[in-house]
């Protein structure tokens, strides 16, 4: 079936009406959401839906990117990641050059017994693809899981996954330039080139996060759904004007996230909750998109299998952790045992595949090779890794159950909603007295705060009223508040 403009609504609602209560299954069953999205698309590529544009699917992917390291960086604390950012940091950046040097030597041996040889530069090439950990993946399994790790691991997990796709990124676009014919450069002109991208990425998404904040903070919009449309267009003003200036974009996007999910916003709750579901709706689309990207057939064949299948253990069980027993060296605070649970966690996702589509654009040779073997590798990831974080936790002894809040926001808003009134003080209401303690309210009634002027104060028993003055009351029974004063409905 071809995207019409007579059924592209129906196909789009179709995939996402599938794609959640694919996510349902999955959670009943503890397999990541995001593996059944990409196969929804699979499903639905095979007869349904005829696509085939990388380009599209690559534009899909920035976008989606864009929203899912923002939201992922809102949600980070600032104090949770601090004693975490120096391994972070060496995660994101040097171990992703390990992880591409030791699978590109691997690829490079092993690939002409699967008939499929490729030369050093491409297997580089390959293996940049995947060398970051996927921050879609490890936000949603982690931040979905009731369960907690010790050693700040979980802070750790995410600062990596959200700040290792700029080392990726830069790493596959200078390869893919230097297989470009026409579009070589040299090894000093790529140094500088990653430098500046990661340097302005830095700067440029701190500087955004700023403006976001210090224009919400004072824009003053009336109508409050607005300011969750302003924030999106800073997300992508942030991406764009630094890509503009030959910075990374990815990077500035995460580091603008974190700036306005750690400073003080108005309406944070409202904005976190819009960027919480966006974020989901983009995850979907993502994988959606990506699964009706490949080709079946093409995945299928021999030398995907068995390349893709021995790149993917192989990156599993030795690139991945030799890269971070590596990169830690340095920080003794982690145990073995840490270290073994980081190594696990490397899940490939949304981003290796994103990034497989740029030599296919790009007209790299054997391109297309590439990107099923990529596509097989993320399968295998989610598959194997994705399935198992939280028994590998436990496992180790590094789990222990997070401890759920009874009152969280769905049950505060509805109690407050049941339970609470205002009412406007009046002169009758004064005439036992001036004071709080004076005003005669049904049993089980409480006033929890006064609104006199414009401000708000807690108010005590000898608190003075004044005719005017709005109460804000919790009360068992709001109808027999009523009875006795008229609140301002």
């Amino acid at each position: 079936m071809l995207l019409t403009t007579e059924n592209i609504i129906l196909i789009g609602a179709l995939l996402l009406l599938v794609s959640v209560f694919a996510g349902k299954v999955a959670y009943r069953f503890g397999a990541p959401a995001l593996l059944l999205f990409l196969g929804v698309g699979m499903l639905f590529g095979l007869r349904l839906i005829s696509f085939n544009s990388a380009p599209v699917a690559q534009f899909v992917g920035m976008v989606a990117l864009c929203i899912i390291l923002f939201s992922g960086g809102m949600d980070t604390r600032y104090r949770a990641i601090r004693p975490v950012i120096g391994p972070g940091v060496v995660l994101a950046t040097v171990g992703v050059a390990l992880t591409a040097l030791i699978v590109a030597g691997f690829v490079y041996v092993v690939a002409p017994w699967c008939n499929a040889e490729m030369s050093f530069l491409l297997a580089l090439l390959f293996a940049a693809t995947m060398s970051s950990t996927d921050s879609a993946s490890v936000f949603s399994i982690l931040r979905s899981r009731r369960q907690g790790l010790s050693e700040n691991l979980k802070p750790l997990l995410e600062l990596e996954s959200g700040s290792n796709d700029p080392m990726a990124y830069i790493l596959t676009i200078l390869l893919v330039g230097l297989l470009t014919p026409g579009e070589s450069m040299g090894f000093g002109t790529s140094l500088l080139l990653f430098v500046v991208g990661m340097t302005l990425g830095v700067v440029a998404g701190y500087a955004f996060g700023r403006l976001a904040v210090w224009t919400i903070n004072r824009i003053n919009i009336e109508n409050q759904s607005l300011y969750a449309v302003l924030l999106l267009a800073f997300v992508f003003l942030t991406f764009s004007v630094t890509d503009l200036i030959r910075g990374n974009g990815y990077l500035a996007v995460y580091v603008a996230g974190l700036v306005v999910g750690n400073y003080p916003i108005v309406h944070k709750k409202t904005l976190g909750t819009f960027f919480d579901g966006f974020t989901w709706l983009f995850q979907v689309i993502l994988f959606v998109t990506l699964g009706l990207l490949v080709n079946i057939d093409e995945l299928l064949q021999p030398e995907v299998l068995l390349l893709g299948g021995l790149t993917g253990l192989f990156m599993i069980l030795v690139a991945r952790p030799a890269a971070v027993f590596l990169s830690l060296l340095p920080f003794r605070k982690f145990t073995t045992r840490a270290r073994l649970y980081v190594s696990w966690v490397g899940l490939r996702g949304a981003v290796p595949i994103i990034f497989a589509t740029y030599p296919v654009v790009a007209g790299v040779e054997d391109s297309s090779l590439l990107f099923n073997i990529v596509f097989f590798v993320t399968l295998l990831s989610l598959v194997v890794q994705g399935t198992t974080v939280s028994l590998m936790a436990e496992w180790l002894g590094l789990a222990y159950p997070e401890r759920e809040r009874i009152f969280n926001d769905e049950v505060m808003n509805r109690m407050l909603d049941d339970a609470t009134t205002e009412l406007t003080v009046t002169e009758a209401m004064l005439e036992p007295g001036h004071h709080l303690r004076d005003i005669v309210l049904p049993a089980a009634t409480l006033v929890v705060m006064v609104a006199r002027d414009g401000t708000f104060f807690v108010p005590k028993g000898n608190s003075v009223l004044r005719v005017g003055d709005k109460l804000l009351v919790v009360t068992e029974n709001k109808s027999e508040v009523k009875s006795v004063v008229q609140p301002q409905e």
